[in-house]
Formats: structure tokens, C-alpha cells, sequence
């Protein structure tokens, strides 16, 4: 009987960023983007007068505070292996290991997995809320409450909703 080998996956850009580097030519653009949009999109809705003057000073600190952010959800969804490292007794390579739990390959397979990954995405979302606040605190072209609509688009629109993605 031959054994069934399967590439697992935390979260999709985590393996293949480090299995396929040159991927990082579209992920940090993509994001960039991504990011940019909403902001311009937000400050648009808000009918914000000077949102180009609003997009240049804040643009950078979005784009890297979200890769922070997202880190803190990428830790707790590694937090799921914790019981295969204790049980293999090894952090290498995790991913071949065909009783690792749902939360790394199909978060809709069963209920705790759905819940422990809406957790990360939720943790990752509520510190982007949290560090794009943060950020606009200088911003004087600002109001408290545009501040706040736009510290919340940013963090439901984009939260790490890719964790959800299965690779097969």
C-alpha cells in the first residue's frame, strides 16, 4: 500500500513565497495596490476633498502595518501545529504529515477548523484596525470619525480572507 503525500498549506502565500520566491514580484505590487484602492475607495465614499493629498502620506504605513497584521494571524494559524510538533517531535517538514489537522488544508472540514481560521482572520483584521488607526493619528487632513471608517473598511476588506482558500 502506497503512502499518499500531500503539500498541506498554512496559508497559500507562506509555503508558495517560500517554495516559489519570485512570487514576491506579485504578491508586495498586488497588495500595494489592494491597499491603495481601498483607501482611495473609502475616501471617496466619504467624499473626502483631498484624498490624493490623504493616499500619499498614508500609503506606505498601510501597506507594511498589513503585513504586520497579517503576520499575528499567520502565528495564531500556526499555533494549530503545536500538537503535531509535540507529537512528531519535529517543526520539519510539517506539511507531509497526513494527520495534520483541518485548519491547515480545509478549514471548512470541520467546525473547529472554520472557527480557529475566522478567529485568525478576525485577529489579523482587528490589528490592522488597530496599527491603520494608529498610523492616521498625525494625519491632520483627517477627522476622529474618518479615521475610524477608514481604520474599519480597511480591516474588513482586507483582513487575510485568503486563509479560507484550500489548495485542492
Amino acid at each position: 500500500m502506497k503512502k499518499e503525500v500531500r503539500l498541506y498549506n498554512i496559508l497559500l502565500p507562506i509555503w508558495l513565497l517560500w517554495i516559489f520566491p519570485q512570487v514576491w514580484l506579485f504578491i508586495l505590487p498586488g497588495n500595494l495596490l489592494i491597499d491603495c484602492l481601498v483607501l482611495t475607495i473609502t475616501l471617496a465614499a466619504l467624499k473626502h476633498r483631498s484624498k490624493w493629498a490623504v493616499v500619499r502620506q498614508l500609503w506606505w504605513r498601510f501597506w507594511m502595518l498589513g503585513f504586520l497584521a497579517d503576520a499575528a494571524g499567520v502565528l495564531w494559524m500556526v499555533l494549530a501545529l503545536l500538537p503535531v510538533w509535540a507529537r512528531t517531535g519535529t517543526a520539519y517538514p510539517l506539511w507531509w504529515d497526513k494527520s495534520l489537522s483541518y485548519v491547515m488544508h480545509n478549514p471548512f472540514g470541520h467546525p473547529a477548523a472554520f472557527l480557529w481560521t475566522l478567529a485568525a482572520v478576525a485577529l489579523a483584521g482587528y490589528c490592522i484596525y488597530r496599527f491603520d488607526k494608529r498610523a492616521m493619528k498625525n494625519c491632520v487632513l483627517l477627522s476622529e470619525g474618518e479615521r475610524h471608517k477608514i481604520a474599519l473598511a480597511m480591516a474588513i476588506i482586507t483582513a487575510p480572507w485568503l486563509f479560507f482558500i484550500s489548495l485542492y
